[in-house]
């Protein structure tokens, strides 16, 4: 296997809700906005619905998306994973990411395994904190085993 480097994926959340469940678990849910550049560039929109286990703990993404890109392309996305509470200020975000499109310059991806690594970034302090997400993605390329 091999993975070839597609695009980088930056966004903040400009509206989120959250719900505190027994066992001190949380459900959230944000809205995302922001951008697309690589092998693909554009704009980013979103949602994200993350299960938290605890207010310091991991989260478990379930995102979904779409990408308009500069070509006038539609790529959806569902991204899910492993968010790490560490470390702060930067927290570890693992996951797997499909894809689906329409136009012909995309619609490879749409049987293709995609893997991302990222971070949660801090950028403010205080009362009204600031965070950017920045997610790195690239193709799981499938080769023969010897």
């Amino acid at each position: 296997m091999r993975l070839e480097p597609l695009y980088r994926l930056r966004f903040d959340y400009p509206d989120a809700w959250s719900a505190e469940l027994e066992g001190g678990w949380q459900q959230h849910y944000f809205l995302a906005e922001g951008t697309c550049h690589g092998t693909m560039s554009g704009r980013f929109r979103g949602s994200n619905y993350p299960l938290r286990r605890t207010p310091d703990g991991p989260f478990q993404p379930d995102m979904r998306g779409v990408i308009e890109t500069d070509d006038a392309a539609t790529i959806m996305l569902e991204c899910h994973g492993y968010g790490r509470a560490y470390p702060i200020g930067r927290r570890q975000i693992v996951g797997t990411i499909l894809h689906l499109s329409d136009a012909p310059q995309y619609r490879r991806l749409n049987d293709a395994v995609c893997v991302c690594v990222g971070e949660v970034r801090t950028l403010a302090d205080g009362p009204d904190p600031r965070t950017e997400l920045v997610l790195e993605v690239a193709e799981l390329t499938w080769e023969p085993i010897d």
